[in-house]
């Protein structure tokens, strides 16, 4: 069945409850808004700190949204674009696209003009809603959009004149459920890749995807009535929406949090109650850091009811997770592993049962099939490194006009083959090794970066780190740490390399770059990024402490 079927499960069993808030930190309005009031404030140009809806107005929104799509022309395999932070908006107007038989094609908020243009070309987008954030890049390609486009406004203040008004036109639409038929095998949503290596590539995923993610999410961390969930990552990612699909299950609530300070992180938890929380590397490490220096203390919080922190989308480093549990001592933990192809987190997972295993990304999560395989697809012996390849019922149906991209990535069978190198142990845990594309061979020798990275997380001045190839005219290539130090902390090049003595001579960083270490939204390392910047710049010549 469509995904939407719970969302008016819930509104018809628990229709008063609380199903979702969005918390604004930044803003000093602290009015606490339903919808309803919200609504009805408009014009009004202010954003309070607190507003919530109820399954029943969440249920209600979506359907007034697919009735206006639907008096526009739109039609089942149409595809409409969202381009919104993170707000209440977000998660109706994603299901209104559903019930219409469309396809909800969420867009990257980092996304510049040109790319969004990209993109709305690329996934033939006949509707899109943006938010007020993105007037300006809007504005710059509207020409071109709104000749073949719907634009939607969707904000408080005063609609620009190139897009219609979201909030007033859906307002005299109707709020009954739809009845167009939809299968598990038509099309649901496009995603796009992070565009590492150029413009991203549209991920193409039926209904049946959109499901399994939601089966895989609650299967894995058992959500209940009694949960409420703490969302801070991006919702266009596949990963924030599908960890929210085990709230829409188990109809708990969920809170959308714009900020990611540790105090205001622990703030959220403490006020709603919330007893689940996903975090990426770097906000993990940050609260870890402040309560180390005394910034935050916990007895200023209600902590007790948190049960779960789970982390996904990169590489974990083991050492974060060890001094997290010496804080957190009672948190169930887990780490999930998965990619927009695979409609985002859990194809591999640890487990809350096996943390005993940290440092490894799991085992093949409910559902899914996983081996690991050499250059030519066959499976390696045991204990090998290999290319990671996963299979399931979640795997995208294809990249969106891209056959020879597709082609390179899934095979007839299914088996969806991740870039990502890995091993597995005698136990059957699978541990990354790194990105294929990552890998770097020096004087013959293939070094894998997340190893070495993994390796300088444990000394206690460093925050984040990166492990790079540069180009090198003797050896082909050499490997260059990107390191970033805690704040209020020194640290030489003498002492790194000093701490990396223990490291086989081939695996130590040649060069060592004190700098911050970029990542992107969903908090992978942009090393595309790094390896541009330092290719012709002597590293020792950056930024130093």
């Amino acid at each position: 069945m469509p995904i939407f079927k719970y969302l008016e499960r819930n509104a018809k069993e628990f229709g008063d409850e609380v199903a979702l808030v969005e918390l604004n930190p930044e803003v000093k309005d602290t009015r606490r808004v339903t919808w309803k009031e919200y609504d009805l404030t408009q014009p009004e140009p202010f954003m309070p700190y607190r507003r919530e809806i109820t399954w029943h107005v969440f249920n209600e929104k979506a359907n007034r949204f697919a009735h206006l799509l639907l008096e526009r022309g739109v039609k089942k395999g149409d595809k409409v674009g969202i381009l919104l932070m993170n707000c209440l908006e977000w998660l109706p107007i994603y299901f209104g696209i559903l019930k219409t038989g469309a396809l909800a094609v969420p867009l990257n908020f980092r996304y510049a003009s040109d790319e969004i243009d990209y993109c709305v070309n690329l996934a033939d987008i006949s509707v899109l809603v943006f938010g007020p954030e993105f007037i300006g890049r809007i504005e710059e390609i509207a020409d071109k959009l709104i000749a073949h486009r719907l634009l939607l406004f969707v904000g408080n203040g005063t609609c620009p004149t190139f897009a219609e008004d979201y909030m007033q036109l859906v307002m005299n639409c109707s709020s009954r459920n739809l009845d167009i038929e939809i299968s598990d095998d038509d099309f649901g949503a496009i995603y796009f890749s992070s565009g590492t290596t150029g413009f991203p590539k549209a991920i193409l995923h039926k209904h049946r995807a959109l499901m399994h993610s939601a089966a895989v999410e609650q299967k894995h961390h058992g959500q209940s009535k009694m949960d409420t969930f703490l969302c801070i990552p991006p919702l266009y990612h596949t990963g924030a929406k599908m960890h929210w699909f085990g709230s829409l299950i188990s109809a708990s609530k969920a809170v959308l949090l714009r900020g990611t300070k540790p105090e205001i992180i622990l703030k959220a938890v403490s006020d709603e109650h919330c007893t689940i929380v996903w975090l990426l590397v770097p906000w993990a490490q940050d609260i870890l850091d402040a309560l180390d220096r005394g910034d935050v203390k916990m007895s200023d919080y209600k902590l007790d009811q948190w049960r779960l922190m789970h982390i996904g989308a990169q590489p974990v480093p083991k050492k974060l997770i060890e001094d997290w549990k010496k804080y957190f001592p009672n948190h169930d933990y887990d780490t999930n592993y998965g990619l927009s192809e695979s409609i985002g987190p859990g194809c591999v997972h640890l487990g809350v049962e096996n943390t005993h295993k940290i440092g490894a990304i799991g085992v093949a999560g409910y559902g899914w099939a996983v081996k690991i395989v050499d250059e030519n697809r066959k499976e390696v012996k045991f204990g090998d490194v290999g290319e990671l390849a996963v299979k399931g019922p979640g795997v995208m149906y294809e990249y969106y006009k891209n056959p020879e991209a597709t082609k390179e990535v899934l095979d007839d069978e299914g088996w969806l083959y991740t870039g990502d190198m890995a091993q597995q142990d005698e136990d059957g845990f699978y541990y990354l090794v790194d990105r294929k594309k990552d890998v770097i061979i020096t004087g013959g020798e293939n070094i894998y970066p997340v190893q070495i990275e993994d390796f300088l997380h444990k000394m206690e001045k460093i925050k984040d780190v990166a492990v790079i190839g540069l180009a090198d005219e003797r050896l082909g290539e050499i490997s260059a740490a990107i390191i970033e130090i805690k704040e209020g902390m020194t640290c030489t090049e003498e002492e790194i390399n000093d701490f990396c003595m223990a490291l086989p001579k081939y695996k130590r960083p040649r060069k060592i770059i004190f700098a911050k270490v970029p990542r992107n939204p969903t908090g992978k390392i942009e090393k595309p990024k790094l390896r541009e910047m330092y290719r012709t710049v002597d590293p020792f010549a950056s930024m130093k402490k």
